[in-house]
């Protein structure tokens, strides 16, 4: 689930507040707390809603599900970050302006500009660097990157690569860039815009996979994202074919062939990755095989349901399937509270907007719009 990104100015008092009204929640048996305590209270990830909603929960808990869910990883730092903050609290700023070290900083510069041969020398005279983390928390990903992940330009800094990009990132993985590194990297190039725009995703991805990336750790984030050309490469260097992946592709069957081994977060995963991206045979596969539409999704747009993901997409096949085999239509997503009509509103989708409110009218469910939605 996207984190919440803090205000300007937070509040200290209101995020105790948030935290008291999450108890509140799990007291009333809501699924939407269930969801935020499985995405963002280690104690509950991969637990069930009954297991979640039966557990006792105190306030220690809700204080760190809310700090987690602001992209902190507990409640004491991001207590600090709202009474002590520095440079790398500067949530306004891109990642490279936020980094207190020097040498580290000096490093990404080079990286940015291209100077493969002054990152060489840079690295030799400091060689720990390669290794060396730096902590960015408040966001949702990349919070504790090492130099190799900045090639990606995921999260977005400059909007752009150096052309010799690839050379750049050899200099690094000579340099000594350790395993977890090259897995880190490889996910944030499969999955981002700027290397695919830059021509040079293909390119990136076969480097890191020559330096011994696992293609498997990035092939479910490529698919979520829609990068179905890094998807593709990454299965020619061995990614295993699962359901999801499957599912994504509208590979009806593979989806068959690996339906009944998967496990049942591999077929809610499918569900979610087949809604958005409207592969109406394999959704129904799916339902076939007592999946449940009105789960949250458990990655990607995992404040959402599956029928949220096809709404947005437009994919008018889909929600009638979903609205033939009794999906709700009143389920709100967690973080904007908006229902499948409100995000089909939100992306102009206003075929598949008119059929959900049209449904509720029938079916005497609140029509009205919600415009913040999504």
């Amino acid at each position: 689930m996207p984190v919440r990104t803090l205000p300007p100015h937070p509040n200290l008092d209101h995020l105790k507040h948030q935290a008291k009204d999450l108890l509140k929640e799990h007291a009333a048996r809501t699924q939407e707390a269930a969801q935020r305590l499985r995405e963002f209270h280690p104690r509950f990830r991969g637990a069930s809603d009954a297991e979640i909603l039966d557990a006792p929960l105190g306030l220690s808990d809700a204080q760190l599900a809310i700090a987690r869910e602001s992209g902190f990883p507990s409640w004491t730092r991001l207590k600090r970050h709202i009474e002590r903050p520095t440079v790398s609290d500067r949530l306004d700023l891109p990642h490279h302006q936020r980094i207190e070290d020097e040498l580290f900083r000096r490093a990404v510069d080079l990286l940015d500009a291209g100077d493969a041969p002054g990152l060489r020398t840079h690295f030799e005279k400091h060689p720990h660097l390669a290794s060396q983390r730096v902590v960015f928390e408040g966001g949702n990903y990349f919070r504790n990157p090492t130099v190799l992940e900045f090639i990606a330009e995921n999260p977005i800094r400059h909007g752009a690569l150096p052309a010799n990009i690839v050379e750049v990132a050899k200099v690094i993985l000579d340099a000594g860039a350790s395993p977890i590194a090259r897995n880190e990297a490889l996910g944030l190039v499969s999955t981002g815009r700027v290397p695919r725009e830059c021509g040079v995703q293909r390119a990136l991805i076969d480097l890191l996979c020559d330096y011994g990336a696992d293609a498997n750790t990035a092939a479910r984030a490529a698919a979520l994202h829609g990068e179905f050309e890094a998807l593709n490469t990454l299965l020619e260097h061995g990614a295993r074919m699962d359901l999801p992946l499957a599912a994504a592709l509208g590979n009806t069957e593979d989806a068959r062939r690996l339906l009944e081994a998967s496990s049942g977060e591999d077929r809610q995963l499918a569900l979610s990755l087949a809604a958005n991206f409207g592969h109406v045979q394999i959704v129904r596969l799916l339902l076939d095989a007592g999946e449940d539409p009105d789960r949250y999704n458990l990655a990607g747009h995992s404040h959402s349901t599956p029928l949220h993901e096809a709404a947005l997409n437009g994919h008018e096949e889909v929600v009638r399937l979903f609205l033939e085999r009794g999906a709700r239509t009143d389920l709100k997503d967690i973080l904007w509270h908006g229902t499948p009509a409100d995000w089909a509103y939100h992306s102009g989708k206003s075929e598949v907007e008119a059929l959900l409110r049209n449904h509720d009218a029938r079916t005497n469910k609140n029509p009205t719009r919600n415009s913040t939605s999504v």
